[in-house]
């Protein structure tokens, strides 16, 4: 039983050392230009820019919330760019509200393939019915 635990011991001790945060290498990044602004009614903006070309953007506006269960909410628009690991430049436009939810794009994002000609004709059939004609 005692071999147990210190076989146990070593083993958890060894996933501890392995799962511990490695040191990145190489001097640390630097910010070329960086500002912000905070509104007393908590609308916002920031932008900053690094030395290896990330660069991030990002306006809040408060509204009222078009929802019974809360009163303000907060629209944002942004976006982020930088250089990938294969020099290719990855830019990410996005908005967010609380109609819509997240919506980002950009060139990088997945697209879903388009949905086959009897699909989208049975599709258009089933909504071309009456409510009460439909299945539940």
């Amino acid at each position: 039983m005692k071999n147990f635990a210190l076989c146990l011991s070593a083993a958890a001790l060894l996933c501890l050392v392995h799962a511990a945060p490695k040191p990145q290498g190489g001097e640390p990044i630097a910010i070329i230009s960086q500002e912000s602004n905070i509104e007393p009614d908590g609308a916002y903006n920031y932008a900053y820019e690094t030395a290896n070309g990330i660069k991030a953007e990002e306006t809040g506006t408060v509204k009222k919330a078009t929802s019974a269960d809360s009163t303000d909410v907060i629209i944002v628009k942004g976006s982020v760019s930088y250089t990938s690991p294969e020099g290719e430049v990855i830019t990410l436009n996005y908005a967010a509200d609380d109609e819509n939810g997240f919506q980002p794009q950009g060139s990088h994002l997945p697209t879903p393939p388009p949905i086959p000609p009897a699909i989208q004709k049975a599709l258009d059939y089933l909504l071309s019915l009456p409510p009460s004609q439909r299945r539940r």
